[in-house]
C-alpha cells in the first residue's frame, strides 16, 4: 500500500476560535516520522484542506549542499576564502564606490 492512499478518515470539529483537535492516532503516527511533529503545513486546494507534518528543510539542504561540495572537491575553507572580497563587490555594485 502506498503511503498516499486513504487509510482512514476522521471527523473533527472546528471550534469557535478556529481550532481543531487532531486525533491521537494521527498525532502518534506523525510523531514517529517527523523531527518536529508540532509544526504542520496546511494546504488549501479548492474546498479541500490537506494537513501534513512540516519537514525541517535545513537538515536536508545541508546534506545536499555537502554532497555537492564533495562531488566538486570544494571545502568550507574554499568557500570562505573569497567571501570578504565578494561581499565588498556586491556592496559596491549596490551602493557605488565609497572611495
Amino acid at each position: 500500500m502506498s503511503k498516499y492512499e486513504i487509510t482512514k478518515s476522521y471527523t473533527v470539529r472546528l471550534r469557535e476560535r478556529g481550532q481543531i483537535t487532531i486525533p491521537q492516532a494521527v498525532r502518534d503516527q506523525w510523531a514517529r516520522g517527523t523531527e518536529n511533529p508540532e509544526m504542520l503545513n496546511l494546504v488549501q486546494i479548492g474546498d479541500a484542506l490537506f494537513l501534513s507534518p512540516k519537514q525541517a528543510l535545513l537538515p536536508e539542504l545541508s546534506k545536499q549542499f555537502s554532497a555537492i561540495m564533495d562531488e566538486e572537491g570544494v571545502t568550507l575553507a574554499d568557500l570562505l576564502e573569497g567571501l570578504a572580497e565578494e561581499r565588498e563587490a556586491i556592496y559596491r555594485e549596490r551602493y557605488g564606490d565609497a572611495s
